[in-house]
């Protein structure tokens, strides 16, 4: 009889022990992906949150009527779908203030998640006003807004510079588009999203590795 208990005893220890490590290893998975989906949000939260630039242009478009505000923000490939939001919005936005708000939140989303595909990332909801944004990001858009790098002084490697600089150039040559010309549109937000990886480290850091990494195994 002692015997039995002995075992039931072990048994039921070894059953606890192997709870405690599942539960463990679940919780550990939990929190990395956590960790993983919270750094980016952060580093791509410029482009999904309610203060960011899309849906400032998707609010210049339901206030001018003209979708061509956001269709630089997408590809040629998805301009329909934002078309049939679009229009969606602009019918039903003035029957009431629930139709309103509702047909407003379908839009940022859409165009928020369209937008993003392209980008190769995952659409995880528009981020509400006041979602952090990283100082660098904030920095590269007041360049932009006043038109030279002082505010990115001290946030970027002076050996990344004179890149930059080129970046930043081709960015501002191509600020004033007309909102009518969508491709003129397309080819300055491809210049403003190099810009602003660059201005992150994002492609700075993909550079050095490619340097590394290179055949001959010297620096390029």
């Amino acid at each position: 009889m002692e015997t039995i208990v002995k075992r039931q005893i072990e048994e039921n220890s070894y059953q606890h022990k192997t709870l405690n490590s599942v539960l463990k290893i679940r919780f550990l998975s939990l929190l990395f992906f956590s960790i993983l989906l919270f750094f980016s949000e952060v580093t791509f939260a410029h482009c999904d949150t309610m203060d960011g630039p899309l849906i400032a242009d998707a609010r210049k478009a339901m206030g001018q009527n003209n979708v061509n505000y956001v269709l630089k923000w997408v590809s040629a490939a998805n301009e329909s779908e934002i078309r049939n939001a679009f229009n969606l919005v602009m019918k039903v936005k003035e029957l009431s203030p629930e139709a309103k708000e509702l047909s407003e939140k379908y839009f940022f989303d859409t165009l928020v998640r369209i937008h993003r595909a392209g980008e190769g990332m995952p659409f995880t909801g528009v981020k509400p006003s006041g979602t952090h944004i990283d100082e660098k990001v904030l920095a590269a858009d007041k360049s932009i807004e006043i038109g030279n790098l002082s505010p990115l002084k001290g946030k970027v490697s002076k050996d990344d510079i004179a890149e930059l600089k080129k970046r930043f150039e081709k960015v501002m040559s191509l600020k004033n588009f007309d909102v009518n010309n969508v491709e003129a549109g397309r080819e300055y937000i491809e210049a403003y999203v190099q810009f602003f990886k660059f201005a992150e480290g994002e492609e700075a850091h993909n550079d050095e590795h490619a340097k590394v990494a290179s055949p001959s195994g010297q620096l390029n």
